[in-house]
């Protein structure tokens, strides 16, 4: 009895002696060093009896500190002579420069006597900063890789083209409407009487003789403001624009007018053509001539000026016969 007893423990022992013999487990990297930030894979390769019952636990988030597991396991098998290979990848990076091992796996059997363990070695990397990262990580926040810019399309920009001519269109109509709106509510312009033509004009020569400006040897400005009120008063008067001509084109206008070419005529156009050759041919006129020109100037306007009393009349003819 007890050499059988004996017999059957020699052969468990030499069956499991068989198997540790027979099952070959390995690990290993695709590549032994890697930058920050690379994938590469992790290989768990099992070699064993094809009648042999294994089991292989799968790995999780992690395969040791800072070596993370992305994806995996990706199963392959073959069969060979009644040897089976089993191999299992996983996509692991890292983000932390070092050297790393990763610990033993195993493949695991139950027995008889117990659980049977097979493993594999450690599993060396190193991962290494790319030439652009600054000595010390913890001191600058930096790009593994330097972002791609994508180029904008015509789908991205039309969007805000037609956002920002909707708005432009919407402000401008909101312009027109106030405009119009400002126009409507707008009060009618009160008219305001305005003064005789020759109680300007008088009221003009009055300031010019006080100034006394030939008297002082400023001749040329002395002409140039007294043509300028003879030019002004032939506006208010005749509707002349005289300011705007010249003397002969004056003096065409103011005929056209209905001026008859009598001696206010020819007075007027000693004054203006005297004028223009003092401020343009460098005339140097005699006292007297400039009194004489001021003189018939005065005379011009107290002979053309309209009576008021018949203004006054005309236009309360004017309101009778609006009101009937």
């Amino acid at each position: 009895m007890k050499n059988t007893i004996f017999s059957i423990l020699f052969l468990l022992s030499s069956s499991v002696g068989l198997y540790s013999q027979d099952v070959t487990v390995s690990a290993a990297f695709d590549s032994s060093r890697i930058y920050i930030g690379d994938q590469i894979f992790y290989t768990l390769t099992i070699d064993q009896p094809v009648d042999l019952n294994l089991t292989i636990r799968p790995l999780k988030d992690s395969l040791c500190k800072n070596v993370e597991i992305l994806s995996g396991p990706f199963c392959d098998s073959s069969l060979t002579n009644n040897r089976l290979k089993v191999i299992n990848r996983y996509l692991i990076t890292s983000f932390d420069s070092g050297f790393y091992q990763a610990p033993p796996v195993y493949a695991e059997i139950n027995t008889s006597t117990g659980i049977k363990r097979f493993y594999s070695d450690y599993s060396a990397l190193e991962v290494m900063r790319v030439k652009i990262t600054p000595p010390d990580t913890t001191a600058k926040i930096f790009d593994i890789i330097k972002p791609y810019r994508a180029p904008i399309t015509i789908g991205e920009i039309l969007p805000w083209v037609l956002l920002t001519c909707a708005v432009a269109s919407l402000v401008w109509g909101l312009i027109i409407l106030i405009r119009k709106f400002k126009k409507s509510r707008k009060e009618p312009e009160i008219a305001i009487n305005k003064e005789p033509a020759h109680i300007i004009a008088f009221r003009e020569l009055g300031k010019l003789k006080e100034e006394q400006l030939w008297q002082k040897g400023e001749v040329k400005h002395y002409y140039s403001r007294l043509t300028e009120i003879l030019r002004q008063y032939l506006e208010n008067r005749y509707g002349v624009f005289s300011l705007e001509m010249t003397t002969s084109e004056t003096l065409d206008a103011l005929v056209k007018s209905g001026f008859k070419k009598d001696d206010l005529y020819s007075g007027l156009r000693t004054i203006l053509t005297g004028s223009d050759l003092v401020k343009f041919a460098k005339y140097k006129p005699e006292p007297a001539e400039n009194e004489v020109h001021f003189e018939n100037s005065w005379k011009f306007v107290e002979f053309t000026k309209v009576d008021e009393t018949i203004q006054e009349q005309a236009g309360s003819n004017e309101k009778k016969e609006g009101s009937l």
